[in-house]
């Protein structure tokens, strides 16, 4: 068996503990934020960590115990870890509750976890582990965790196109179980000969504990991420709160944003905005005016964002964030992405791809866009999108000379044509063959009357049938 089939098979045999929970009424996602608390005791063992737990609280005497003594205990773990003074056991237990009311089902899996043996072993591989089990969280529907899993294929392409580099500072100001800053930290890591080989003034220690950073509202999704990069041994600065509220605005100064901010808009209940340029309860464009500002304004500071289609075309107060954007930004790229990639299937994404300037004007000369939306296979559980789909737009974008790209797909529009549509950047999508068969079509050049006669032919028959269904319905 190669080492990842191993680890395949031993996420697969994690995940399908959780079916033994089920007449406890746990959901997938219950579930592995339960394996967090316990996978945690176990790992603190394996990687000579356990003296941050009190002794009494420690992996084997949970293992020792059997039955409702063991249940009742682990409850005392929690609450008692809850209260440790370790900020990141703090973190990790802080408000932990276990869902699990049936002993045995407890016993099962601290067994199940207890036997796999190669954890001493590899400890590089942990974090693979942790993530393959949160991959299956998010793509397990029922789980209702979609939404903080952004598909690794793409973490790693927005990854190697923004090209993170030691000594820059890193952040996700959105950042779930904290995927893009791992891929970013392996980034460097692999670059640097597994951080050997830094530049002269960059430090071993900074790329471990300063270089990446991120913020995350959701309680779960932040204990989820802590265990992610202690698993990958990042020991990063990750804040529980809203980016969107006076937290915010410390959060300053980076030399990349990599991120995929949640979708929706404002509403109750939530935590007062702060105060930004433009006012709108648009979450999205309220992270992408805190994206672009956050960024060192040297010239070099640079973001990869996941939006949704409506922050391209948004009147009112999203057009003054784009022309914002373009102005303070250079706004290089946009992918247009295909549909069906993420847990809300109908959501039509993007990812812009922008440089801070040195100064807040005329940033922007031209946009690239790439469609890899039109006449595409339609992705899902069945059909997951892979690197290799990729392929084609990371080579357009690292063209060094991106007019001599011969692809379709690939198209850019100058500053003053994006004035001209309005500041609308809803662009660069090629022509749907599925709907229209163009080459059917009269060309509107050497037509001339022709077309413009058929057009109005068009327009009389709609004028006819809408007349007809107004008779029908005043019949009714």
């Amino acid at each position: 068996m190669t080492n990842q089939d191993q680890l395949s098979d031993v996420v697969s045999k994690l995940w399908n503990l959780c079916n033994v929970l089920r007449d406890d009424g746990i959901t997938y996602h219950q579930y592995v934020t339960e394996l967090t608390y316990i996978l945690f005791l176990k790992l603190a063992k394996e990687q000579g960590i356990e003296d941050r737990i009190p002794q009494a609280y420690r992996w084997d005497n949970l293992k020792a115990r059997d039955g409702l003594d063991q249940l009742t205990f682990y409850k005392e773990i929690l609450t008692k870890l809850g209260e440790s003074s370790d900020e990141l056991i703090h973190d990790i237990y802080s408000g932990a509750i276990t869902n699990i009311n049936e002993p045995k089902n407890l016993t099962k899996i601290v067994k199940s976890i207890d036997e796999i043996a190669w954890f001493s072993k590899e400890h590089e591989r942990l974090g693979d582990l942790y993530e393959g089990l949160l991959e299956k969280n998010a793509n397990e529907k029922k789980s209702g965790a979609g939404q903080y899993f952004t598909p690794r294929p793409l973490i790693d392409v927005m990854t190697r196109l923004i090209a993170p580099q030691p000594g820059e500072r890193c952040n996700d100001p959105a950042c779930g179980t904290f995927g893009f800053m791992i891929a970013a930290s392996r980034y460097v890591y692999e670059h640097t000969d597994k951080f050997f080989d830094l530049p002269e003034g960059v430090t071993y220690e900074f790329e471990l504990n300063q270089a990446f950073s991120g913020v995350e509202l959701v309680p779960d999704a932040h204990r989820l991420a802590l265990m992610n990069a202690m698993l990958h041994k990042i020991n990063a600065k990750i804040l529980q709160g809203d980016t969107l509220s006076s937290l915010g605005e410390t959060l300053t100064d980076f030399d990349v944003v990599l991120t995929n901010p949640p979708f929706g808009t404002k509403k109750g209940g939530e935590r007062a905005l702060r105060s930004f340029t433009y006012k709108t309860s648009n979450k999205q464009l309220n992270f992408l005016q805190h994206i672009y500002n956050s960024l060192k304004p040297n010239g070099k500071a640079r973001a990869a964002v996941v939006l949704p289609d409506n922050v391209l075309f948004d009147d009112g107060e999203g057009k003054a964030i784009r022309v914002d954007l373009m102005n303070k930004c250079n706004l290089h790229t946009i992918l247009r992405l295909p549909t069906g990639i993420f847990y809300a299937q109908g959501v039509k994404t993007n990812v812009l791809f922008f440089t801070r300037g040195v100064d807040d004007q005329g940033n922007t000369n031209e946009v690239w866009f790439y469609d890899l939306r039109t006449n595409m296979p339609s992705f899902g559980k069945t059909n997951p999108l892979k690197v290799e789909d990729f392929a084609g737009f990371e080579a357009a974008y690292q063209a060094k000379d991106r007019r001599k790209v011969d692809d379709e797909r690939w198209s850019v529009f100058t500053r003053e044509q994006i004035a001209e549509k309005g500041d609308s950047l809803d662009l660069g999508l090629i022509r749907d063959e599925s709907l229209v068969d163009y080459e059917e079509l009269p060309d509107p050049v050497e037509s001339g009357e022709d077309a413009v006669a058929q057009l109005e032919e068009a327009l009389d028959l709609l004028k006819s049938v809408v007349d007809d269904l107004k008779k029908i319905e005043g019949g009714n």
